[in-house]
């Protein structure tokens, strides 16, 4: 059992939550890291963006803002239904985010580096990284098209999982198709198409509506999570529940 925990009461308190891995610890420098597999901390010198709701708690001198989404992603937002739920946290602090208890994990992109992943999986990048709502390729069959946020530039990213991830390596000898509920992200260099099967949609769900895939070919990963992640609301575009939330609740 972890040591005592004295209170401003003194009374002690015991217990297993007081053990080191959950006990918040100064920052030794700014920036992204884990404070354990289901929270991102960030000690904030300057600003960080974050996926709005994310936060949990927070300390120090921060300021919370609606992150404008410009012009561009204005427009994309008329015409997609979808919006970029973001928020800029600035000033000095600490500020820790999660979603919903999933495992979190941390990226790190190089300037050649350009990754499409999936708004709800998002939680919070440094502000050096660039960002743009895009459609996916070879989704237009859809008649609202299916939207993905493209991360570019250098610096790092966090993002959840609903359990741990499957990264599967991509070649052009070796495609893969995964469920478009279940996709994280992808390397955005490899091309994508998406797929209907017929044989698979009376074995699994129940039968019930179309099955599609999502095709990826070329060189690259793509990132899955073992859960098809919570249903889209009534509401939602019809590009259905793949890549729907673009950095959105």
């Amino acid at each position: 059992m972890a040591g005592p925990w004295r209170f401003a009461t003194l009374r002690v308190v015991r217990g297993d939550i007081f053990k080191a891995e959950n006990m918040a610890q100064p920052p030794t420098q700014a920036g992204m890291s884990l404070q354990h597999s289901k929270c991102v901390k960030y000690a904030v010198n300057g600003e960080v963006l974050a996926r709005q709701g994310a936060m949990v708690a927070f300390r120090g001198n921060l300021q919370f803002e609606v992150k404008s989404q410009g012009v561009g992603n204005f427009l994309k937002r008329a015409v997609t239904g979808e919006g970029v739920s973001l928020m800029a946290v600035r000033g000095q602090g600490e500020v820790w985010f999660a979603s919903g208890a999933a495992d979190c994990f941390i990226l790190d992109l190089e300037p050649n580096d350009a990754l499409s992943i999936n708004g709800r999986n998002v939680i919070c990048f440094d502000p050096s990284l660039r960002y743009d709502i895009q459609m996916v390729r070879g989704a237009g069959m859809f008649g609202g098209g299916l939207f993905n946020c493209v991360f570019t530039g250098q610096g790092r990213l966090a993002i959840v999982s609903e359990g741990a991830p499957i990264v599967i390596p991509v070649s052009p000898q070796a495609p893969v198709c995964v469920d478009t509920d279940a996709v994280v992200g992808w390397s955005s260099s490899l091309q994508t198409t998406i797929q209907k099967n017929q044989s698979l949609k009376s074995m699994l769900r129940g039968g019930s509506g179309e099955l599609f895939q999502l095709a990826l070919q070329g060189q690259g990963f793509v990132i899955v999570q073992p859960s098809e992640g919570k249903p889209a609301p009534a509401q939602a575009s019809s590009g259905g529940g793949l890549l729907g939330n673009v950095l959105g609740g």
